[in-house]
């Protein structure tokens, strides 16, 4: 049988006798169960959510002239002026200006290019710290190799 069934009252669980008398169980628990699943909701849901909804203010907001965008609609662009709550910016070849609001910026493709950027010099720079250890390990076990074998 299902163990959330079984804590609920009336449902085959300790509730099942209280409930066939008439008397519909304790409410205490109905109320701790609908906490639980309102949090539970919170968390899952809302929370990221409202999260997400913050980096992507902070994304609109931090945006400078020369970054490369993508709004909404797929339209990409390099910024060319930055209003209140507009910006203007330059698509094609043939540099059409385009006046589109903050809201309809999905992504900062060079603030994105630069955060990959980062992420590969971090990885290189660790790759070189582990290889230059291993080395470093590598000479110092040839040393005490060398160093046993002068003894016997």
């Amino acid at each position: 049988m299902n163990p959330i069934l079984l804590m609920l009252p009336g449902m085959g669980g300790a509730g099942t006798g209280a409930a066939a008398q008439g008397n519909s169980g304790n409410p205490l628990v109905m109320i701790v169960m609908m906490a639980v699943l309102f949090g539970a909701m919170y968390f899952f849901t809302i929370r990221p959510q409202k999260k997400k909804q913050k980096e992507d203010q902070q994304m609109r907001d931090s945006l400078q002239i020369g970054d490369e965008i993508t709004t909404i609609g797929g339209i990409v662009g390099r910024v060319v002026t930055i209003k209140d709550d507009s910006i203007v910016i330059e698509t094609g070849a043939d540099r059409n200006k385009m006046k589109i609001m903050r809201w309809a910026i999905q992504t900062n493709n060079t603030a994105a290019e630069k955060a990959q950027a980062e992420r590969e010099a971090a990885k290189q720079a660790a790759e070189a710290e582990r290889n230059a250890k291993i080395e470093e390990e590598g000479k110092k076990h040839a040393k005490k190799k060398k160093k046993s074998s002068k003894e016997d």
